[in-house]
């Protein structure tokens, strides 16, 4: 699935998580693995060892290693290491405690989803999350958007991988559109247009040989992403981190964000290219 990744840490309970998740993908996958610590400039640090915990869980994966310590703005770190270090994805946990710890959504993990050159795997701190790898379930919410494109391209590869059915979701969200009428013309063109970019996406994952399931639904499309993820039982939710108008308006500040705080399995959330 990947070759090398970033691990941003504070030793704080949900970047622990991150970390963690970090280790069963190192240990399946044996993926190189860069461990990093921002000392933040504005606050205190009176650890001696910040990396002690991770050196401890590395010496466990049998994975090549890279620990490092930097002093910085975290998102700048962040963003620089994964350059830097060349890697192809940056696993971090939604909250923390102090330093890089603040990846508190709406902060630096928000940043880092926004501008990060390569995919950012988002993991939760919180009991009710699953975290199970290899991976056997893979939801896919898509909106035909070129981001929701490149996130279902994403998905596939992960899939081809693992042997995993990709779950591809299309939901109609007619309140944006301000639909109340179930005989509105309108919503019969947003269903029609829904299934044509399922089965666009169906047709995509046969080429790969890849089981797919579809479903089309109405409803809040990030309530309908929750609910659906939890009754598949997922074991990844891959996400573009922005879209059109129209049925998902899967943009970074409203639906993804809310699905990262509340998601309880982990995030993979992709970008298309930036337009230059």
């Amino acid at each position: 699935m990947f070759d090398r990744i970033l691990v941003p840490t504070d030793g704080s309970g949900p970047a622990n998580a991150a970390l963690e998740y970090a280790g069963e993908i190192a240990a399946v996958e044996q993926v190189t693995v860069h461990i990093l610590y921002v000392v933040d400039p504005d606050e205190t640090d009176e650890t001696d060892d910040p990396l002690a915990v991770s050196r401890d869980w590395a010496g466990e994966t049998g994975s090549p290693i890279i620990e490092e310590i930097e002093t910085g703005e975290p998102r700048d770190a962040i963003l620089e290491a994964a350059v830097e270090h060349d890697v192809d994805a940056i696993v971090m946990g939604t909250r923390g405690r102090r330093g890089v710890g603040r990846l508190l959504l709406g902060s630096v993990t928000e940043s880092v989803v926004r501008d990060a050159d390569v995919p950012v795997l988002v993991v939760r701190g919180a009991p009710e999350v699953r975290r199970p790898y290899p991976i056997e379930t893979i939801v896919v919410p898509t909106d035909g958007s070129a981001h929701a494109e490149v996130a279902l391209e994403r998905a596939l590869t992960v899939a081809a991988h693992h042997d995993a059915t990709v779950h591809l979701l299309s939901i109609v969200d007619v309140t944006p559109a301000g639909i109340e009428d179930q005989n509105d013309l309108r919503l019969d063109r947003l269903e029609r247009y829904a299934r044509r970019v399922v089965e666009e996406g169906v047709e995509r994952a046969a080429n790969l040989g890849v089981e797919t399931e579809v479903t089309v639904t109405y409803g809040s499309t990030h309530q309908k992403i929750r609910t659906y993820t939890d009754a598949v039982d997922a074991d990844l939710l891959v996400m573009g981190t922005h879209g059109r108008s129209g049925l998902d308006r899967l943009l970074l500040g409203s639906v993804t964000e809310r699905v990262l705080r509340t998601a309880t399995t982990p995030v993979l959330t992709v970008r298309a290219a930036r337009e230059e």
